[in-house]
């Protein structure tokens, strides 16, 4: 309703009606005339001082909202003077900014207040809305109490629709939420250089889609791997590759090969594992290996019946898994049947925390045997989470390119490849290998 005095027309006596106890007006008062004079000068300021005076709390002249006269937080729109973030919000007595809320996000920024009904403020909450900070009010965040989903537009998403949050590992303390892992379930081998790109070009023909690659660790028996970079990652995984990171680093103090005892665990195990962890991680990251993938520990063939030997190196490896799983990777572990295998199977049976996610075990019979090694209960390491190595030393040829091998079987995590656009463009890979029939 407008609060506006009405015009007083030239002949009015007076701008108001006298009450009945009023005194009668002296004759020498200034003539009729006059008097309309001055009630006309009178009215023209009254009607300027109106129109310069900010609008009452009952004459707003903000738009409506875009949801209507009354927006779906209720009677008063979030632009009105009750916000989500005022006195009485949509979610009831406490307002999504204040202590009690569990499951609304408040429409303004946290702390704010409701704005003065009878303020011009150009900064008031009702006229600032469309400039506002706070999550846009048909958004699905507006009514989630916490968005920390991973970025859509990150490499690390690379299964569609993928929300697990954390890692799959129970126990794992990274905060952030992680894809789930990408398993492969088929044929694989390795070997102890990473091949050339026209190699692994010309073994797409082969009967193998993964390949295990030793990516870093201070006994590796190939360290120079002059073919292994981000380049080299990305491409073969777009040629259809899936890649299988084995780290080799400090061994079993009673390790078998001579060539390995120089990389013995030492006096700390605990925190050589601790260190050894954080050096994978930052070796696949710069690879351009994301998280939520595998990282293989490779721990070689050490003496059995050893019990101090089997108790530092068990050490070693649940710290090395600790690090790993805490920096949002998924430790896991490859070794002979018959030692490393066998002692994490029967501490996996004792209860044993901080083992590997996925076991990667040697014996070379010649054929797979994925499912029923027999030191391996089968529930053990199940599902996708076993590999079997069946065959070492072969050699092998396909598409003119010969190479000596190991043969594996697997049902497993593989690795999440972070950015192949950016660098498989700037290697030779003919585009027609880059839509591959391998999974």
């Amino acid at each position: 309703m407008s609060t506006r005095t009405p015009p007083v027309s030239e002949g009015a006596p007076a701008l108001v009606p006298a009450p009945p106890s009023a005194p009668t007006r002296p004759r020498s008062a200034p003539p009729p005339g006059a008097r309309a004079v001055v009630a006309a000068v009178l009215v023209a300021l009254a009607g300027t001082a109106l129109l310069n005076a900010p609008p009452p709390a009952t004459a707003r002249t903000a738009p409506e909202s875009a949801a209507g006269p009354e927006s779906a937080a209720g009677p008063e729109s979030a632009a009105g003077p009750e916000s989500a973030a005022g006195p009485e919000s949509a979610a009831g007595p406490e307002s999504a900014a204040g202590p009690e809320s569990a499951t609304t996000r408040s429409l303004t920024p946290s702390g704010s207040t409701a704005p003065d009904p009878t303020a011009a403020d150009p900064n008031s909450a009702d006229a600032t809305a469309p400039d506002s900070t706070a999550p846009d009010s048909t958004s699905a965040d507006s009514t989630a109490p916490d968005s920390t989903a991973p970025d859509s537009t990150s490499a690390d998403s690379t299964t569609p629709g993928s929300t697990t949050p954390g890692s799959t590992t129970p126990g794992s303390t990274t905060p952030d939420l992680l894809a789930a892992p990408v398993h492969f379930a088929g044929k694989a081998f390795d070997t102890c250089e990473a091949p050339s790109l026209t190699v692994m070009k010309a073994w797409l023909a082969s009967p193998y889609g993964a390949v295990g690659i030793y990516f870093g660790g201070r006994g590796r028996g190939c360290p120079v791997q002059k073919e292994l970079t981000p380049s080299w990652v990305a491409s073969a995984h777009a040629m259809g590759w899936r890649l299988l990171p084995l780290f080799v680093g400090s061994q079993a103090p009673c390790v078998d090969s001579l060539a390995k005892r120089k990389y013995a665990i030492g006096s700390t195990p605990v925190t050589q594992g601790t260190k050894e962890g954080g050096d994978a991680v930052r070796a696949a990251k710069a690879l351009g290996i994301g998280a939520s993938s595998p990282l293989y520990l490779d721990i070689e063939a050490y003496q059995r019946g050893d019990t101090n030997c089997a108790a530092t190196t068990l050490s070693f490896v649940r710290a090395w898994n600790r690090e790993v799983r805490r920096l949002g990777y998924l430790p896991g572990f490859y070794s002979s049947a018959d030692t490393g295998v066998r002692d994490m199977e029967t501490q996996r049976r004792a209860g044993t925390k901080d083992l590997p996610e996925a076991m990667w075990f040697a014996r070379w019979r010649g054929q797979p045997a994925l499912l029923t090694e027999s030191v391996l209960q089968p529930q053990a390491w199940t599902p996708h989470a076993r590999i079997h190595q069946y065959a070492g030393n072969v050699t092998e040829t396909y598409g003119g390119r010969t190479l000596a091998i190991d043969r594996n079987a697997m049902d497993a995590p593989v690795a999440r490849v972070t950015a192949p656009a950016r660098f498989a463009a700037r290697v030779p890979v003919p585009l027609s290998f880059v839509a591959s029939q391998r999974p």
